[in-house]
């Protein structure tokens, strides 16, 4: 078999509330469904390692 790794995203995913619910919407038909207080710790949780990614990127351009 041949499986493919997994390529980072580039566009965003939108987000949209309805019904008391938050709905996320995102490329290539990625679609979640998530409580008020999911979403918020999914927020928080996506702006860390957001951070944490763009740390690591100015780290990896430092060294080469």
């Amino acid at each position: 078999m041949n499986f493919s790794v997994p390529q980072p995203l580039s566009q965003p995913g939108i987000a949209s509330a309805e019904d008391g619910v938050v709905l996320l919407d995102g490329p290539n038909g990625v679609a979640l469904t998530l409580t008020p207080d999911a979403a918020a710790r999914t927020g928080h949780s996506l702006v860390s390692a957001a951070e944490m990614a763009e740390r690591q990127r100015a780290e990896q351009g430092d060294a080469n």
